[in-house]
């Protein structure tokens, strides 16, 4: 957007004063960040046919229930960090998302009690043994994704987390059976019953944690145990949950599966669908306060380098644009203006009628201070007649040794 919007030249747009650049200097800050933008572009395109690749290997995108979001769920990763982030970290969390949903799809919408407990008892065991059909294609796979993920760990000289990352998969797919039990036998929930399993079943610490394990440094091995988060950590999971509660309470309740809103709105009868909302909303402005101190102060979290506090914080930037005015991701063409710009329309900048973008342009001297610099001809000291002082005039003017510049 700055590219293509931008046509007065600010260095940085939204400061309080910012300095103005020359229209030769702009032209040339323009065209580096043009040919800037389509390179990432091309390492965006790349990695998302990979990913396409690895969906379409492993069945996710023909499962025939739920939600196909392999395209989705790179934007979401690749928009909200930047390039410095490694190209691994970006694919891992958006393989990660892409099991999250089908597997929670699987859970809510297509597998019977009796298959989900045995696909929960296979990951329990970590064995697929005995499975069949969506169950056995979810096992597969995300017994592939731990075991390359842990090995790149290993080959990286860092320490085997295998375990670990089970343990953390477990808990999530224990969440989901939990809220699917729930949904099916009609029980009711407390608050506080609800939003202990659910801001597991949002499965965001799943994507920070094994992710972060390859930052440098990286997440230490005694912070990457199921049950045992830091406070930056539950406040992700708890605004993440928040946010996808309101705007997808309509959804669940006609899959029958519960969510805070509704809950609010079960145990208050004499309130409105709008106050159980505010509540929420309130709710959720309580804990994304807490989620900003945590990232931007040295609390309790203080060990920590700033790499891992704004990997969380981008997390909860991709669920704010998910969810903060409606619910982006169930829909198939919300989002399809922001991805074709993102990743593969090249930004057509407007640049001033005065300049044509294939201008040459020759560099200045460098100058250490900003100053008006002029040489002159030094004119005697003498009375000169009118005609005289416009012949000295357009002698200085025309002459080879006047150079006026602003550096």
């Amino acid at each position: 957007m700055w590219i293509e919007q931008n046509k007065e030249g600010p260095l940085w747009i939204g400061k309080v004063s910012f300095y103005r650049l020359s229209c030769v200097h702009n032209m040339d800050l323009m065209q580096l960040a043009l040919q800037n933008y389509k390179f990432k572009q091309l390492i965006y395109q790349n990695e998302l046919e990979e990913l396409k690749r690895w969906s379409k290997k492993w069945g996710l995108t023909e499962m025939g229930f739920g939600r196909e979001k392999t395209l989705y769920c790179y934007f979401a990763i690749s928009a909200s960090t930047s390039l410095p982030h490694d190209s691994l970290i970006r694919m891992l969390v958006a393989k990660s998302a892409i099991l999250i949903t089908v597997a929670d799809d699987f859970f809510d919408m297509r597998g019977t009690l009796e298959e989900l407990h045995l696909l929960m008892d296979a990951i329990n065991r970590w064995d697929g043994n005995g499975l069949s059909g969506p169950s056995k294609a979810i096992f597969d796979v995300l017994d592939d994704l731990v075991k390359d993920v842990t090995k790149t760990l290993v080959l990286g000289g860092k320490i085997d987390l295998t375990e670990d990352f089970r343990g953390l998969w477990r808990e999530t797919f224990n969440s989901w059976l939990t809220e699917t039990t729930w949904g099916k036998s009609g029980y009711i929930p407390s608050v506080d019953e609800y939003l202990q399993t659910s801001m597991i079943s949002i499965a965001t610490h799943v994507l920070v944690l094994t992710s972060s394990c390859f930052l440098n440094p990286s997440l230490p091995e005694n912070k990457v145990k199921p049950q045992v988060y830091e406070n930056i950590t539950q406040s992700l999971m708890a605004t993440t949950r928040l946010l996808n509660d309101i705007q997808s309470y309509q959804k669940e309740k006609e899959e029958g599966t519960m969510n805070l809103v509704l809950l609010h709105f079960n145990q208050n009868p004499n309130a409105s669908m709008d106050c159980s909302i505010s509540e929420v909303k309130k709710l959720l402005e309580e804990k994304r306060n807490e989620l900003l101190k945590h990232v931007f102060t040295d609390d309790d979290d203080g060990d920590f380098p700033n790499q891992w506090r704004h990997l969380h914080l981008s997390c909860f930037k991709v669920f704010q644009m998910l969810f903060n005015s409606g619910n982006l991701y169930d829909t198939d063409f919300e989002l399809q203006s922001d991805i074709e710009k993102a990743i593969f329309v090249s930004p057509k900048p407007e640049f001033p009628k005065y300049i044509q973008p294939n201008t040459t342009f020759y560099a200045a001297p460098k100058k250490n201070n900003m100053m008006i610099s002029a040489k002159y001809v030094q004119i005697p000291n003498r009375h000169l007649s009118k005609k005289a002082m416009c012949n000295v005039g357009s002698t200085v003017l025309n002459s080879t040794t006047f150079g006026l510049c602003f550096i």
